[in-house]
């Protein structure tokens, strides 16, 4: 029986990109058997022989920028500058770990009683299953890959049905990278619950790596209780923005439009509400106002700064939030003006006189609208900012630094940015507190997530 493929769309014009295998649960139970027959060889493999594989795959990334970078926009509808800068910043975690994968840790020590030597090592998890969302297609791809096969875990992969392309590519890069058959195999669907469903059934699947909703993602947590199967969960997002009334106001508001606009704001780490010092807010919003105005909406492929939403539904979605805001007593500062193309395109917007119970607060916008509330004591700002389930997140502008730093260790987020509008880091641990997820990405935690802790107790009579 043939396979049946599905489109894979631009959303900035709607044309067909590529036509792809819509697989189901015979081709998941295939790409297990596949990952576990390879298993076994790829964990004895030597660190530096894994470390070679990943950074030959670092180098082919940066050769081949240009044109992942183009397929990036092509199916996910991010500028070229965001698509470029995402394909660095994806191909630094094939270098990080890399560099990581040979650099394996332990212990050796005495017992207390004297009479043994404790040794502790860490091996690969197993066959790790791993889901990407669509809004960094190569680089939460790499993101877990990379550390995955650098613990000498062999790998099944489900990149979102929006954005296929680019996870096949990478996949590609790594074979000619000459990672050994089976190690790491894709999976592209449609109707992503049966696949990963019948992951989470196989004996043979020891972890779970998730990007995605909170909603999903507790889900995916109850079904993979029944086997007690290793989860990380890098969930949804809710990041504040803290301005003091001392901060460097072009520098704060420099960093919120990348935080805020940066991929259309269609990232979990993305600016969702700006807290503004009362005395200074006037000033701050005339600012965004000016640079939001200026932004250039359209085809990412011919020079535009903000693209589409990647659908119509995500489109319909955030208008009826600035809707619903806007009847609640929101007012529409500036909005930037819209292309007459076809795409999923909304006009990036700054909102003010947004109440603080206002239900746009409280969702994940997930694109370029940015509402705008004033505070007027730390106490008070604090609360605004822990006002939510999530925690991954938050930005912090002041001009006192030690003061952003008192806001950030008050701030129930994993990470905070301060006076930068990036948080994002190979050599970082990525992750949230709160509903925001479990566990880590990048930094060693990242490898840690793909390995278990070995302990031998080794009795020592000398």
């Amino acid at each position: 029986m043939q396979l049946r493929t599905f489109t894979v769309e631009n959303p900035a014009t709607l044309a067909s990109v590529a036509e792809v295998p819509d697989m189901g649960p015979a081709e998941a139970r295939e790409a297990v058997r596949r990952a576990h027959h390879a298993l076994d060889s790829w964990a004895s493999r030597a660190p530096r022989d894994r470390s070679d594989i990943l950074m030959r795959a670092h180098r082919m990334m940066i050769e081949d920028a240009d044109s992942l970078a183009d397929l990036v926009s092509q199916e996910n509808g991010k500028s070229m500058s965001d698509a470029h800068a995402e394909i660095r910043y994806a191909a630094e975690f094939f270098r990080w770990y890399a560099e990581e994968a040979v650099r394996s840790e332990g212990t050796f020590g005495v017992a207390n009683s004297g009479g043994s030597r404790n040794i502790v090592t860490h091996r690969p998890v197993g066959v790790a299953a791993l889901v990407t969302p669509w809004n960094f297609p190569a680089a939460m791809v790499t993101r877990k890959v990379a550390p995955a096969l650098a613990a000498g875990c062999s790998v099944v992969l489900k990149p979102a049905a929006e954005t296929p392309l680019t996870a096949m590519a990478i996949a590609d890069l790594l074979t000619r990278a000459d990672l050994p058959d089976g190690v790491l195999t894709t999976v592209t669907t449609t109707d992503p619950g049966p696949v990963v469903d019948t992951w989470l059934g196989d004996e043979r699947v020891r972890k779970l790596s998730f990007t995605g909703s909170t909603r999903v993602g507790r889900l995916l947590l109850h079904a993979a209780a029944d086997r007690i199967v290793n989860c990380s969960m890098e969930l949804g997002g809710n990041a504040p923005v803290i301005v003091t009334e001392d901060a460097d106001l072009e520098q704060a508001v420099a960093g919120t439009m990348i935080a805020k606009f940066r991929n259309g704001g269609q990232a979990c780490t993305a600016a969702n509400r700006i807290l503004v010092h009362r005395t200074v807010a006037d000033d701050y919003v005339a600012l965004l106002a000016g640079r939001v105005g200026d932004l250039a909406v359209g085809d990412p492929r011919r020079g535009s700064a903000i693209g589409p939403m990647i659908s119509a539904r995500e489109r319909d979605r955030l208008a009826t939030q600035v809707d619903t805001a806007v009847a609640g007593g929101a007012r529409v500062v500036r909005q930037a003006p819209l292309p007459d193309l076809p795409g999923h395109f909304v006009a990036p917007t700054v909102l003010t006189d947004v109440a603080p119970g206002s239900p746009i607060l409280s969702e994940e916008l997930f694109g370029p609208v940015a509402p705008v509330v004033t505070w007027q004591d730390d106490d008070e700002v604090i609360a605004l900012a822990n006002a939510t389930e999530h925690g991954l997140a938050a930005y912090v502008f002041a001009g006192d630094t030690l003061r952003a730093m008192a806001f950030a260790e008050r701030i129930q987020a994993g990470m905070v940015g301060i006076n930068r509008g990036v948080v994002s880091d190979p050599a970082a641990p990525f992750g949230g507190f709160k509903q925001s997820g479990l566990g880590r990405e990048g930094a060693r935690d990242g490898l840690r997530a793909f390995q278990e802790a070995q302990y031998l107790s080794v009795d020592w009579p000398f």
